[in-house]
């Protein structure tokens, strides 16, 4: 069982690490009625599909999931910009900040909020994470310890994770912190480490959390002992990584001219705003001021966020061109898409470029924006993102259309067998150097 688990670990790390662009977000959550709708979309439309022979080398293994991930991620960046309504489309309102030296915001709210309210922030403090850092100790020199076995604790989030390993006759200082921090950096802890050097032949193990702040009545966010390890100890002293040099604090400003803490720099307010501290204010008194900006503003910002996405997309699929022909058929479908709309939304400042990516002429854009019926002259950038939905659904529901095979044989029209998993065998794929 623990053998089954650390597989899937690794392959869910895999997946992540090589394939997925981005994190799941708030889109990638469905109902029971969207999950069964999905079902039923796969079943009709394999139910007809004939048989083939998949091509299931490792370079089209990552060109089927590389599809279904970027389609996703396409598909939930015209979401995040108003939604999936084609009323909604484009609406989101963008969050603007007077000095993003201080903060940056993103308005998390609804499209049609009508009361969205303003505020002053000062910062007088950025929430900072607890740093151990080591002694200093000549890098090349031997290691001045038993040649035997130990081991220390770390305590983080009120979990105890124990750490083994060997101290060679061969091991250096900076061979051996480097071998540390390698242990703590792999165990996916919540916790950083590496090796700083002194410019003087010195090097030294840093440990930091990943978290920042303390919670009340909490006077660390990890711990390192040898209390109650099973191996030998005194590598703790020896190496200095077991006291606190900086602790953790937490993030301290001005909302209003009310004081407030947070455990990180990242926030919300308000649930209409999610707040990134990014320095503190230069002087006391000196704030940013938190907003959104005016429609017009907003549907600029979010077309030119859709344009980036629509090109990230782009680029994906022609990385594949050499290895991947089938592709080509994807890109052939974009561009088609694409051409539809070119004459409209050239008069929007969208120009097509050769691989099928778009350049954005802001001045033409403002003009089309600020005219006096910006709804009816940007119609077709609704229509255009509207078509671009309806494709990155049908490439994520089947990435397997894209792949190369071989036909083997037509089902019996009206006779034959459902199979609502042809689909989905990208998903298999993950798991077939593992199994």
């Amino acid at each position: 069982m623990a053998m089954n688990i650390a597989v899937l670990n690794t392959v869910y790390n895999h997946y992540l690490t090589s394939y997925a662009p981005k994190g799941t977000t708030q889109y990638d959550t469905h109902k029971k009625s969207e999950l069964r709708s999905i079902y039923n979309s796969i079943v009709k439309q394999n139910k007809e599909a004939p048989l083939s022979i998949v091509d299931t080398s490792e370079a089209a293994q990552r060109f089927a999931v590389s599809v279904k991930e970027n389609a996703r991620e396409l598909r939930n960046t015209i979401a995040s910009l108003g939604g999936l309504d084609e009323n909604e489309m484009l609406g989101k309102k963008k969050a603007s900040s007077t000095n993003e030296d201080i903060a940056t915001a993103t308005y998390i709210g609804e499209s049609g909020d009508d009361e969205i309210p303003t505020f002053e922030l000062e910062v007088t403090n950025l929430a900072k994470p607890q740093y151990n850092t080591g002694n200093y100790l000549p890098k090349d020199d031997i290691v001045d310890m038993a040649k035997d076995l130990y081991s220390f604790d770390i305590r983080v989030n009120d979990m105890s994770y124990e750490f083994q390993f060997n101290v060679k006759p061969e091991d250096t200082n900076g061979s051996l912190q480097k071998k540390l921090a390698n242990l703590v950096n792999n165990a996916n802890i919540s916790l950083q480490a590496e090796v700083l050097e002194d410019g003087e032949g010195n090097s030294s193990l840093q440990i930091r959390s990943n978290l920042t702040g303390l919670a009340p009545e909490k006077s660390e966010v990890f711990r390192i002992s040898e209390e109650k390890t099973s191996k030998n100890t005194g590598i703790l002293d020896y190496l200095g990584i077991g006291e606190i040099t900086r602790p953790a604090e937490n993030a301290q400003f001005k909302l209003n001219g009310v004081e407030r803490t947070a455990l990180s720099n990242r926030f919300t307010v308000e649930k209409k705003y999610e707040i990134q501290l990014t320095g503190v204010s230069p002087e006391e008194g000196m704030s940013t001021t938190i907003g959104v900006k005016t429609d017009i503003e907003s549907l600029k910002d979010n077309i030119i966020q859709l344009v980036g996405s629509y090109n990230a997309f782009i680029k994906s699929a022609n990385e594949y061109l050499e290895s991947q022909p089938q592709s080509n058929r994807l890109l052939g479908e974009m561009n088609r898409i694409a051409s539809y709309y070119n004459q409209s939304l050239g008069r929007l400042g969208l120009q097509f470029g050769e691989n099928g990516d778009i350049f954005v002429d802001e001045t033409l854009l403002d003009n089309a924006a600020q005219s006096d019926n910006p709804g009816a002259v940007l119609e077709p950038m609704k229509d255009f993102t509207n078509s671009l939905l309806r494709k990155a659904n049908q490439v994520s529901l089947n990435p397997m259309n894209y792949v190369n095979k071989t036909i083997v044989a037509y089902k019996n029209p009206g006779h034959n067998f459902v199979s609502p998993y042809a689909a989905s065998a990208y998903s298999g794929m993950m798991f077939n150097s593992y199994c």
